[in-house]
C-alpha cells in the first residue's frame, strides 16, 4: 500500500506537468484581461490554500482528541499537503504591497524556536540579538518582553499574533504561521546534514509536561493560519483590496513577482545561502525535510502567472489571458525562450526533489562534501538565475524598466559578504 506521505510527495512532483504551455495568440490581450485572469489565479490558490489550512486545523483538532503515531502522522501529512498550493501563492508577491505586507504572518523565517517550547541543549541558552531566544512560552505563562511582563497564561491567536510575533523587534521571533505549527508537529531536526527529519513523539501532547499548553499553542497557531488566509482570499474577490490595487499596479506586478522570487528570494536567500555555508539551518521547512517541494512549488508557482495557468489541488484548471500572450505578440522568440527557461526550472527543481524522494533530503544535498547534492542544487539556482535574465528581457520589451524592481540577494551578487 502506497503511503499518505508517498502519495502526496508524489503529487507535488507530478503537478509540475500538469500545466502545458498555452498557444500564444496572434493579437495580444489587453492588460486588464490579463491581469484579471492573474487575479482569478490568485483567488483560486489561495482558496485551496484556505482549503487545506482547514483541512490541517481538522487534523490538528484529531491529534489534540486523541494525541497517537497515527494522528500525529496525520497531521504532518495534511501540512506537507498544505504546502502545496500556499508555495504557489508566492508569485504574488512582492509585486503586491498587500500579499507582501501580509505574508510575514504565516511564512516568516527562519524562527528562533526556543521562543515558542523546549529546545535541545546544543541550541545553546541565550543569543545576543534575541532575549527571548529560549523564552519558551510553552512552559512559561509569563515571560519578560522589553522589560514589560507579558501574560501568556491563555495561549491564544491574539496571543501569538499581537504579543509574540515578532516580539522585541526580532524578525527571528515567528510565533505563527507554518512554520510554527511545523515546529509544534516535527520539532527540531538534531541531525545535521545527516539522514532524518524532527522526530517530536506524540506523547508530547498527551503524557508529556505541558502537554495541555503545547496543544493550545498548536490549536492556537492553526487557528489564526486559517484566519489570515480568509483574509487573504477576501483580498482577491471581486471588491478586495489586492483586485482592486492591479490596474493601478499593471502588468509591472506580475512581473515584479516573477523576478524577486526567482532571484533574490529562493534562488538568493532560500537556497545559495544554505549552499555557501552549507547550513542544514538555512532550509526553508528545516523541521519536516520538506524543503525540496516548498522550492519546486515556488518554481511552478512563477510558471503558473506566466502562463496564467494554475491547476487546482482538484484537478480543475483555472486559464485565460496571459502575460505570455502579451510577450508573444511582440517577440515570439523571446515569449518561447522564457517558457523553455521556466520549463527548465521546474525540470530541475524535480531532479533536486527526486534526490530528495530517494532518501537524500535537501539539507544532505547542501552539506559539505557532496559534490553530486551541490551540483543538483546549484543546478537548480543556474536555472532560477537564467529565468530571470528571460523576465528582464520581458521588461525591457515592454518599457517598463522604472516600474520593475527585482529584489537582489548578496548570496547571488556580493557572495563575499556571506562570509563577513
Amino acid at each position: 500500500m502506497i503511503s499518505t506521505q508517498r502519495t502526496l510527495r508524489s503529487f507535488a512532483i507530478a503537478l509540475t506537468l500538469s500545466v502545458a504551455p498555452m498557444v500564444a495568440h496572434a493579437q495580444a490581450p489587453d492588460d486588464a484581461a490579463v491581469l484579471a485572469n492573474y487575479a482569478d489565479i490568485a483567488l483560486a490558490v489561495y482558496e485551496d490554500s484556505l482549503a487545506t489550512a482547514k483541512a490541517l486545523d481538522a487534523a490538528i483538532d484529531a491529534l489534540i482528541a486523541s494525541p497517537s503515531e497515527a494522528t500525529l502522522a496525520a497531521a504532518r501529512d495534511a501540512w506537507k499537503a498544505a504546502r502545496i498550493p500556499y508555495q504557489q501563492t508566492e508569485a504574488f508577491r512582492f509585486g503586491n504591497p498587500v500579499v507582501d505586507e501580509w505574508e510575514g504572518r504565516v511564512n516568516a523565517w527562519p524562527l528562533d524556536e526556543g521562543l515558542i517550547d523546549y529546545v535541545d541543549a546544543s541550541y545553546g541558552s541565550e543569543s545576543d540579538s534575541n532575549g527571548l531566544y529560549v523564552a519558551n512560552v510553552i512552559a512559561n505563562p509569563k515571560i519578560m518582553i522589553d522589560g514589560a511582563e507579558l501574560d501568556a497564561t491563555d495561549i491564544t491567536p491574539a496571543l501569538l499574533q499581537d504579543n509574540l510575533q515578532e516580539a522585541a523587534g526580532v524578525e527571528s521571533n515567528v510565533a505563527t504561521g507554518y512554520h510554527a505549527i511545523e515546529f509544534l508537529l516535527w520539532g527540531q531536526d538534531l541531525n545535521g546534514t545527516g539522514p532524518g527529519a524532527g522526530a517530536r513523539p506524540f506523547t508530547d501532547y498527551s503524557t508529556a509536561e505541558h502537554a495541555d499548553r503545547r496543544a493550545s499553542y498548536l490549536k492556537a497557531a492553526s487557528s489564526l493560519l486559517v484566519s489570515d488566509l480568509e483574509e487573504m482570499v477576501a483580498n482577491w474577490t471581486a471588491d478586495g483590496a489586492a483586485r482592486a490595487a492591479l490596474p493601478e499596479l499593471g502588468i509591472s506586478a506580475i512581473l515584479t513577482g516573477m523576478g524577486s522570487l526567482s532571484f533574490g528570494e529562493v534562488a538568493g536567500e532560500r537556497m545559495k545561502l544554505g549552499l555557501l555555508l552549507h547550513d542544514p539551518e538555512e532550509e526553508h521547512d528545516c523541521f519536516s525535510d520538506n524543503t525540496h517541494v516548498s522550492h519546486l512549488m515556488d518554481a511552478v508557482g512563477v510558471r503558473n502567472v506566466y502562463l496564467g495557468a494554475y491547476t487546482r489541488t482538484d484537478g480543475s484548471v483555472v486559464e485565460g489571458p496571459s502575460l505570455s500572450e502579451v510577450i508573444a505578440a511582440k517577440d515570439t522568440a523571446l515569449d518561447a525562450e522564457i517558457k523553455a527557461l521556466l520549463d527548465d526550472t521546474v525540470a530541475k527543481m524535480n531532479v533536486m526533489a527526486e534526490r530528495a524522494e530517494g532518501g537524500e533530503a535537501y539539507d544532505q544535498q547542501i552539506g559539505e562534501g557532496n559534490a553530486e547534492g551541490n551540483a543538483a542544487v546549484q543546478a537548480a539556482i543556474d536555472g532560477l538565475i537564467a529565468q530571470t535574465r528571460g523576465i528582464e528581457r520581458a521588461v525591457a520589451l515592454l518599457e517598463l524598466e522604472d516600474a520593475v524592481t527585482i529584489e537582489d540577494s548578496d548570496s547571488l551578487s556580493n557572495p563575499d559578504a556571506v562570509f563577513q
